[in-house]
């Protein structure tokens, strides 16, 4: 056993309204100090905490909804990137299942949608399958979207304001469509983006994308790209997602970010952010 520090953060005010809380977890995991890092987040330090002990924390956390997170002190001087996923990720929604139920096919594609995420299809597959269904949608309804449904994940702009304010580069690299991170990239002034193009002829989806796949693969193979072109080691990035075709991207990474994540990916993360939002992740710095 390590000595190391845990993270706590939810929503409120947590050293008022998760008091009894904090102090259990505080003696479970034999806390030398409680640390108040601001209303929403606290730090217990050098911490003696095994495998069981984690567990026992985390189903507390859980029911308490706290987010929990156990490791060393970081400094966010060691990261120079950070990448993100967009759908469910940097933004509430995914965009292919709104473009869907502009259709009326909202339930068939985002069952497809899914399945993805979790890991049960292929991304590729899924992606082609979801696309076909969208065949003679006008083209217009991607921006009745982009208007009427997008909304930016809880603290994704104070997340990404700190980020780039300590000289953080920025990435979104979508399996969603250039269409959305066009427009993400002008509006919170992102370095790079990447993801899929759809089709468009006579102002219609023709239910085709066009070139590579914005894959499980691909997604690796950008943030590589985009750490060469930085000069960086990819442990010197940050990779928030949330579903299965991140896993790649996350594993690469100096520090994997969970966002409202599905199982498996969670299980896997350096960290879980549940309940708190984007800008939790500043709190583990």
């Amino acid at each position: 056993m390590q000595n190391m520090n845990l993270i706590l953060q939810g929503l409120h005010t947590v050293l008022t309204q998760q008091a009894a809380t904090i102090q259990s977890i505080a003696q479970m995991s034999a806390a030398k100090k409680i640390v108040p890092i601001n209303r929403g987040a606290i730090r217990l330090e050098n911490v003696q905490c095994d495998a069981s002990i984690l567990q026992a924390i985390g189903d507390l956390c859980l029911k308490a909804q706290l987010d929990v997170y156990h490791g060393e002190q970081r400094q966010l001087s060691e990261f120079k990137l950070v990448a993100m996923d967009m759908d469910s990720t940097l933004i509430t929604i995914e965009c292919i299942d709104e473009i869907a139920d502009m259709q009326g096919l909202k339930p068939q594609v985002a069952e497809i949608t899914e399945a993805a995420m979790r890991g049960e299809i292929e991304f590729q597959e899924s992606l082609i399958r979801r696309v076909g269904l969208l065949k003679g949608l006008e083209a217009s309804a991607l921006q009745r979207v982009y208007d009427q449904r997008l909304q930016l994940s809880l603290g994704a702009e104070n997340m990404l304001q700190h980020m780039q304010q300590a000289g953080l580069k920025t990435l979104l690299v979508s399996g969603g469509f250039t269409f959305f991170t066009d427009r993400m990239r002008s509006r919170l002034n992102l370095d790079y983006t990447h993801a899929n193009v759809l089709e468009i002829i006579d102002d219609k989806l023709t239910g085709k994308v066009i070139g590579t796949i914005v894959d499980a693969d691909e997604k690796k193979r950008t943030v590589e790209k985009i750490c060469a072109a930085l000069g960086i080691s990819s442990q010197q990035a940050i990779v928030m997602g949330d579903g299965a075709n991140d896993l790649k991207m996350m594993g690469i990474a100096g520090l994997s970010v969970a966002f409202r994540a599905k199982p498996v990916v969670r299980t896997q993360a350096n960290v879980a952010l549940n309940f708190v939002g984007l800008d939790g992740v500043l709190n583990l710095f």
